[in-house]
């Protein structure tokens, strides 16, 4: 028992407490954002007023403003009077550090022979901060690979100063409140006596999932199956034993520090996470919000420092067809980015709008319909293609990645370059008047097929110059897609070539 005089003059003690915990398991909701709400139960023996609890079991990245402690059942009142986060638990840095000025022992060893020598420590030293993460520092020389320190420690040995430690220090005790373990101090007001089975709700962060997807081609044909993976890693410095697991897919804004409220209606209120029974999919989905929570049915131990994986889709027989794209005039919008949106400069470009790639892409696509055995709304991740060849042997043919995608939308992915596929485009007229605000572009597209079987390629053109502009005459037929593109569909036959002629004219 741990006990403390309060404001009022009465003493009243709490249970120092740890890690327990009533038989209801920790409940986890992971965020594709790197952090997640953490769900822990625990049993408290309160008195009336006010009552000293120290918890050691939270994550080393807590976010301590998130804190939530209430009665599950409702039929308690509790509040949080004051809470104290020492994130600080001992490390070699800190007893350094808590030992400066105090003369202590250190451990030297000469070949064989080990000694003690005697080391008052002036001054702890500190590491270098790599990437805005601090290394740890390195106390016994010499020093290894990856120790770096920004102030070297400062030992008086013998009467002499020396700007490095002789050996391993030997500390004698834990200096007074020092914490093993990150500590959560809190004052909790109660209004009547008695054990309570109470929930602590907070956000940590270092906890993310992804999902990957492993679509597999047969020999011939655009029939896909696919399988798809959740990879969680779990980062937090704590490991989650038998831990109910929901993961939540979506954009969720994360606002800064000290404004949870939102997180924390979630974990006080959030949806009970049942565990699973045979025959069911290890993985349910439904829609929570504007979002989407995949829950796992099973419960499951995810350890610190540990990526542990889950089947959470599996469909056969999804139809999809391989679609070939010859985008060669397209500008890389980091270019585009550089002029900050100043179209007035980038139309006057002569140049603007004539690149030309040769390069034809290969992009996947089908339907996520349940009439194409898909339907499971589907989050961002990434999907990796693989074909079997001859021999029945899966072969890589590429990947990608996909944005969260709803039931019922297309997804498309580019996986690579066609070998065999090729494209050229040339501008064969042009003329401007800035005066009046008008230009006019003419253009040559060649795709070439060098396959035994015809194929159809969609040419995509791009009008840079204005949002204001009209085809004045084309070979082809188009289909304006939107304010600046225009998809031409060409039919090549085998080992044949076509040829696209535009002409554009702009205004603004």
């Amino acid at each position: 028992m741990r006990c403390r005089l309060f404001i009022a003059t009465v003493m009243m003690c709490a249970p120092l407490l740890g890690h327990s915990q009533t038989s209801s398991p920790v409940a986890l909701t992971i965020y594709n954002q790197n952090f997640a709400v953490v769900r822990q139960p625990l049993h408290l023996d309160l008195r009336t007023g006010e009552n000293n609890v120290r918890y050691t079991g939270a994550t080393r990245q807590v976010e301590p403003d998130s804190v939530v402690l209430h009665d599950p059942s409702g039929k308690r009142a509790l509040q949080i009077l004051e809470q104290n986060y020492q994130a600080d638990p001992v490390s070699l840095q800190s007893l350094m550090e808590k030992y400066e000025g105090q003369t202590i022992k250190f451990e030297v060893h000469n070949g064989d022979k080990t000694e003690l020598v005697e080391g008052k420590i002036i001054r702890a030293g500190g590491p270098v901060p790599r990437n805005g993460t601090p290394q740890q520092p390195c106390y016994n020389p010499p020093y290894g690979p990856g120790c770096q320190q920004n102030e070297q420690p400062l030992i008086e040995v013998n009467g002499n100063l020396v700007f490095s430690a002789p050996g391993t220090p030997l500390f004698p005790a834990l200096p007074q409140g020092t914490n093993l373990l990150p500590t959560l101090d809190w004052t909790v007001a109660s209004d009547r006596p008695g054990p309570l089975d109470a929930e602590l709700s907070y956000v940590t962060g270092g906890m993310t999932w992804e999902a990957d997807y492993n679509v597999i081609a047969p020999v011939s044909g655009n029939t896909l199956d696919l399988v798809g993976w959740v990879t969680m890693d779990n980062n937090t410095g704590k490991t989650f034993e038998n831990a109910r697991i929901a993961l939540m897919a979506g954009d969720v804004n994360k606002v800064q520090p000290g404004q949870y409220d939102r997180l924390q209606m979630f974990a006080r209120n959030g949806p009970g996470i049942g565990g699973g029974i045979g025959g069911q999919p290890p993985v349910t989905e439904k829609t929570f919000d504007e979002y989407h929570l995949y829950t796992l049915q099973r419960m499951t131990t995810l350890r610190d420092k540990e990526t542990k994986q889950v089947e959470f889709v599996r469909a056969a027989g999804v139809n999809a067809k391989r679609v070939y794209v010859y985008d060669g005039g397209r500008i890389d919008p980091l270019r585009l980015q550089q002029y900050g949106g100043n179209w007035d400069y980038l139309r006057q470009q002569r140049d603007l709008g004539t690149g030309s790639s040769p390069k034809v892409w290969v992009m996947q696509e089908f339907k996520n319909s349940t009439e194409n055995h898909l339907g499971m709304p589907l989050p961002k991740g990434r999907m990796r293609f693989y074909r079997r060849d001859e021999n029945g042997t899966m072969q890589f043919i590429g990947e990608n990645t996909i944005d969260h995608t709803p039931k019922d939308e297309t997804i498309r992915v580019y996986t690579g370059n066609a070998f065999d596929l090729t494209g050229s485009r040339r501008r064969t007229n042009f003329r401007i008047d800035t005066a009046q605000g008008n230009a006019d572009e003419s253009f040559e597209i060649k795709v070439r097929n060098h396959k035994n079987e015809p194929v159809e390629i969609t040419v995509v053109e791009h009008m840079y110059r204005s949002a204001t502009w009209e085809i004045t005459s084309s070979s082809a037929k188009y289909e304006k897609k939107d304010s600046q593109t225009t998809e031409f569909a060409v039919q090549v036959a085998a080992n044949g070539e076509q040829t696209v002629i535009y002409s554009v004219h702009y205004t603004w």
